[in-house]
């Protein structure tokens, strides 16, 4: 790449060299490219295109998104490569240890993965890929014949279609026939949700490791048979910045190898060279840090990659043109150029630098299998935590390829407890699940699992702690000594044991409630129409004790239903989804309250609202829908916030408020009261809360009594004087001591009130310094108390302003309540426990 690169925008427009019919992108799109943006599935076509007219490309289809658009990787080397590509991955994975057997030196290839368009609106980076596909598919002179010689480039065109899709057909549907430069135009104000998200508006550039979405799964499953050394995210940020690429911003992990940093550097002052020649300004090392694991940069980089994230002026606002501040015009062209300026750059120095990213690439492997990558060497998740959380568990480890088994023998060891903070003699149960730190995915397992992250620096772009153990309602240890494991049981027919019934037509079916795989099961037979109920109070029938929160569904309670329907119903529906049953064949208890009891509450089948559209966060929209119909498997009803004022019991008996910033009038609040009264149930989440705040009828209120919250006034203008002579410098460090940008809270939890059944501890990913203290005339079920249980960062002035406050609260009123949740418990749709918890909300709280 030593020739200027405005012969690149010539070669974009004109087709010649090694194959006539492959045509540049300009030739075959029908309009002209780089000036009006390419629908997704021209944007397939092209792909399509390339591969069949390219012996250097081949095409595979990995997915499908919701919408049903294709997932696909366009693979690009030699044809000699192509070839023998099955064989150069699989030596690639016997580097690595995920595949027996010794790598054969003939066989290494530099691996480049280059994944486009996370964000939808950021349209520039897919657009981007048509032109960096075509330039390597197409020249042939000595720098790209050298680089696809040696190396094999995987190329995802467009990660997240249907956000891609939401944007780019808005834009050309509203945009005028010439781009409007201004930023006050409507083309520049894209609407809600916007394009970013994909189709449930989760943000696919925080999903890598939690995999929620199935844009998200089905591309890891491609990534972990391939596992590259290279890996770059192309993104969009605000018009007026300008190109970053690698290094990244500190914090870096601390196990981010020293190889790792240093390739950064390397590869960005290679993008360097190729930015100076042209004159574009960029910058590095700075906003982009390298902590969070589930981003497009740090994932890989936890799996052995130089995993990178690079951003290119542009996002949803600047539409074809964008007017800058220093009077120049960003055009679409100018955002495609620069992200295929890198991408180029980035294959260029892989090739060069082949053979030393795959000696470290071995190297980092082999400390990993060694267990020299980490402090801990064995994560021990107890075999008695509830069956349905350690299923979701083992689960998301196999979703990451960490490898675990079962301890088989019982000894003592040393560990750290996740529960109690502090180091324990314990006794290793013969069930107790192991994770060793000695295996191919040892720093990952290490990332995800270890207790608190260390920080290098607290300035960070995102949350600070995510320990899978605390979102999973684990009880969990870890221990420094090394700990081998035996081979665990099949799944399936461990399950097919469990579910077993104990007899064909009993008296009553008894669901133990601990985790969402008996939501899910409850759900799914209120949708079938069998009715049940839940116990308020533990209860021993013959000779079994129960908790608070066990599911009753007894045939009196059916007796509308066929006997033999009924029976059909229950044993189908256990079957299908891994449920285990109890049954009893009396209602009379042995201790405790008898299954005729009023202790044994109803529960009412949910009808759900749930308001959506402008006013409305997106992400959080979208992870309540996500959470009904992908891990709950149960109906909502998006309404808008204008239609709160008449809002009628008859229709929905749970409205869900994600969180979003309300404007709800004196004649909506009136009618929301009437509905709660009459027995609705109103579930609150985060930001939601505001428009309840201080309103008749509620008792959300930042503060206990006026003299608390005069007293916080008075603090506030103080601290304001004190800081009149604070210098310009600094500001952001003293800004975040007030904040907290997503840490681990332990919290109080009152487990006799059903908001809290089936839960002995709580976790709460809190990921903002909103707070409430103590609710007056209100269940305050899950608190923070004087001494506030940290994992992460929390700012010290913040961890003031939370003690003694609410988390999870419910207010009754009338026949119905209000269900407040402070911290979203859907997060991002990772935090297993916190979506057991909304269950009770639906299910349970204020029936």
């Amino acid at each position: 790449m030593n020739r200027p690169f405005f012969s690149l925008l010539a070669l974009l427009f004109l087709s010649t060299g090694m194959a006539a019919q492959l045509l540049s992108p300009n030739e075959f799109l029908p309009h002209e490219y780089g000036r009006q943006f390419t629908p997704h599935y021209q944007l397939v076509d092209y792909v399509r295109h390339v591969a069949a007219n390219s012996p250097r490309v081949e095409l595979r289809q990995y997915g499908l998104t919701n919408e049903g658009r294709p997932l696909l990787l366009a693979f690009i080397s030699t044809p000699e490569n192509l070839a023998r590509m099955e064989d150069i991955r699989q030596n690639n994975l016997r580097y690595t240890g995920l595949l027996e057997g010794e790598p054969d030196s003939t066989l290494n290839r530099a691996i480049a993965w280059l994944s486009f368009g996370v964000h939808g609106n950021e349209a520039g980076a897919s657009e981007a890929s048509l032109s960096t596909l075509y330039e390597l598919a197409h020249r042939s002179d000595e720098e790209v014949l050298s680089w696809i010689g040696n190396t094999i480039i995987i190329l995802d065109p467009c990660i997240n279609p249907d956000g891609f899709s939401r944007y780019t057909e808005w834009y050309r549907r509203y945009a005028t026939k010439e781009p409007s430069p201004g930023g006050d135009t409507y083309e520049h104000d894209e609407p809600w949700p916007r394009g970013r998200v994909n189709h449930y508006l989760f943000d696919l550039n925080r999903d890598w490791a939690w995999q929620t979405q199935v844009e998200t799964q089905s591309r890891i499953k491609e990534y972990r048979k391939w596992m590259p050394h290279v890996h770059v995210d192309f993104h969009e940020q605000y018009p007026g910045a300008h190109y970053y690429f690698a290094p990244a911003a500190s914090p870096y992990h601390k196990y981010i190898t020293d190889w790792q940093a240093e390739a950064q550097y390397e590869i960005g002052k290679n993008n360097a060279s190729h930015f100076d020649q042209e004159g574009w300004l960029y910058f590095t090392r700075e906003v982009f840090d390298l902590l969070y694991p589930s981003y497009g940069d740090t994932y890989p980089t936890f799996n052995g990659a130089i995993g990178m994230t690079y951003e290119q002026a542009g996002h949803g606002f600047a539409g074809r043109a964008y007017e800058m501040e220093n009077g120049d015009t960003l055009t679409l062209m100018d955002r495609i150029l620069h992200h295929t300026t890198a991408a180029l750059s980035t294959v260029e120095i892989a090739s060069k630098n082949a053979s030393r990213l795959i000696e470290n690439f071995q190297n980092y492997f082999d400390r990993a299998n060694n267990g020299e990558a980490g402090h801990y060497k064995t994560f021990i998740i107890r075999g008695d935590n509830p069956e349905g959380r350690l299923r979701a568990f083992r689960e998301i480890l196999d979703k990451n390829g960490i490898r675990y088994g079962k301890a088989g023998s019982s000894s003592s060891l040393w560990a750290y407890s996740y529960q109690s903070g502090k180091e324990e003699n314990i006794l290793i149960m013969p069930e107790d699940l192991i994770v060793s730190a000695c295996q191919p995915q040892s720093v990952l397992a290490q990332v995800l699992l270890e207790p608190e992250p260390e920080l290098e620096d607290t300035l960070t772009y995102d949350i600070t702690a995510w320990a899978l153990p605390y979102a999973y309602g684990l009880k969990a240890y870890a221990s420094t000594q090394r700990l081998d494991s035996e081979k665990m049981e099949e799944e399936t027919a461990y399950w097919e044991e469990k579910q077993k019934p104990d007899t064909i037509s009993p008296y009553a079916y008894l669901i133990e409630w601990s985790s969402m795989t008996d939501a899910r099961f409850l759900a799914a037979l209120l949708r079938k129409g069998v009715k049940a109920r839940f116990a308020n109070g533990q209860f021993t029938i013959e000779g079994q004790q129960y908790e608070p929160g066990t599911v009753v569904i007894t045939r009196a309670d059916n007796r509308k239903m066929d006997a033999g329907r009924f029976n059909e119903i229950m044993a189908n529906t256990a079957r299908e989804l891994g449920q285990p049953l109890r049954t009893v064949s009396t209602g009379f208890a042995d201790s405790g309250f008898d299954l005729g009891s009023g202790s044994l509450e109803f529960i009412e089948k949910p009808r759900v609202a749930v308001l959506t559209g402008e006013k409305t966060s997106a992400n959080s929209f979208g992870e309540v829908w996500y959470f009904f119909e992908q891990c709950l498997d149960y109906p909502l009803f998006p309404i808008k916030p204008d239609q709160i004022s008449g809002i009628e019991y008859s229709d929905y008996n749970v409205l869900v408020m994600p969180e979003g910033d309300y404007e709800i009038d004196e004649d909506g609040i009136e009618s929301l009261s009437g509905w709660i009264r009459r027995g609705g149930r109103l579930i609150a989440i985060g930001s939601a809360l505001a428009a309840l705040e201080g309103k008749e009828g509620f008792s959300l209120s930042k503060y206990a009594t006026e003299e608390e919250e005069e007293e916080a006034r008075e603090e506030r203008e103080n601290t304001s004087l004190d800081r009149r002579l604070d210098p310009f410098a600094g500001q952001s460090r003293r800004y975040i001591s007030q904040s907290i940008p997503g840490a681990i809270f332990k919290l109080q939890l009152d487990t006799s009130h059903p908001l809290a059944y089936g839960l002995d501890t709580y976790y709460s990913l809190k990921t903002s310094s909103d707070f409430y203290q103590l609710l007056k005339d209100t269940w305050n079920v899950g608190y923070i108390g004087e001494a506030p249980e940290v994992i992460g960062f929390a700012g010290s002035g913040a961890l003031e302003d939370i003690k003694n406050t609410a988390v999870f609260a419910v207010q009754d009123k009338g026949r119905g309540a209000a269900i407040y949740l402070v911290d979203n418990p859907l997060f991002r749709g990772f935090w297993e426990n916190g979506k057991f918890l909304f269950c009770n909300a639906l299910f349970f709280a204020g029936q």
